[in-house]
This record gives C-alpha cells, structure tokens and sequence, in this order.
C-alpha cells in the first residue's frame, strides 16, 4: 500500500539536524519539498512507521508532524512538477 504523507518539523535548539532529518525523510520514498520544513512524500511505510524513521534524529523539544493524506490536488506553483506530483498522488 502506498501512502500519500505530509510531513513538517520544526527543530529547535541545541542540535539542531537538519541535513540529518531531511535525509530520512528523503529515503522513504519519492519526494517534493514544498517549504524548508515540509514535504509530501509518496512512500510504502506507514505514517507510524515515517514518524518513528524520523523522530529518532529529533530532539525532546523539535516538533514533528505526519499527516496521512487520502486525498487532494496540489494546484500551485511550477506546472510540470506539480502535474509530477499529482501523477504520483493519484497512481493506482
């Protein structure tokens, strides 16, 4: 099962890890950054199983989000990457 996942963060200081989380977050699966702290990612691993890869690398007082996203249509920004990532989305 493919899962389509939304994913922000906000990491404070100390230790601050950003190469470190975007790197996993990259890893789970196909991937746009939208903002410099959130990106979809289409991806085979639960939204559990995202956070879980992710929080390991965060601090106590970082903030982390996952959202499942059953649908929706991304409709701004540079038409042929986002008719990639609508393409993504909506493959069977």
């Amino acid at each position: 099962m493919a899962y389509n996942l939304f994913i922000a963060y906000d990491l404070n200081e100390p230790g601050q890890k950003y190469e470190a989380v975007r790197d996993a977050i990259k890893k789970l699966g196909q991937w746009h950054q939208f903002q410099y702290s959130l990106f979809y990612v289409n991806t085979i691993y639960s939204p559990n199983e995202a956070y879980a890869a992710i929080q390991r690398l965060i601090d106590a007082n970082d903030s982390l989000v996952v959202i499942d996203a059953k649908g929706g249509i991304v409709s701004t920004g540079d038409k042929p990457l986002i008719a990639a990532i609508n393409q993504i989305w909506f493959a069977p």
